[in-house]
């Protein structure tokens, strides 16, 4: 059964502002807990390009596949996850004042981490915003 995740933060940045350092994947590091991103095919910006995401400390941890399903700047982007470890989709958002980070993933021990899981996203938003709202 699938772990549904979905947090949101409040935002008065522009959406143009956003979604800029939001997928700019390079930059994952500055605000994802323990996560790069990596553009490994494609161009980074558009439906059908992929990318690769390390989560972990030094050696200790796992890669996560994506493909880009969903290219909307400003407002949405989203992901299915294709990797053995991680599967499933992801989207984030922007609208009406909030920044919405939502996952449908199978993943070992889901319900067991969703806890811990959903406020690593919340506290990944948080630092986005502040982020955006620092670097121009």
């Amino acid at each position: 059964m699938p772990t549904r995740l979905a947090v949101a933060v409040p935002t008065q940045l522009p959406a143009e502002r956003l979604f800029q350092v939001l997928t700019d994947w390079s930059r994952h590091p500055e605000w994802m807990f323990l996560t790069t991103a990596r553009v490994v095919a494609g161009d980074g910006h558009g439906v059908g390009s992929e990318l690769a995401a390390f989560t972990g400390f030094g050696r200790l941890g796992f890669v996560d596949t994506m493909v880009i399903t969903r290219w909307e700047p400003p407002t949405a982007v989203a992901v299915r996850h294709t990797g053995l470890l991680v599967r499933g989709t992801g989207m984030f958002r922007i609208a009406g004042g909030r920044l919405f980070w939502a996952e449908e993933l199978s993943l070992p021990l889901g319900s067991l981490v969703r806890p811990l899981a959903r406020a690593f996203m919340r506290w990944s938003l948080l630092r986005l915003v502040r982020l955006a709202a620092s670097h121009p």
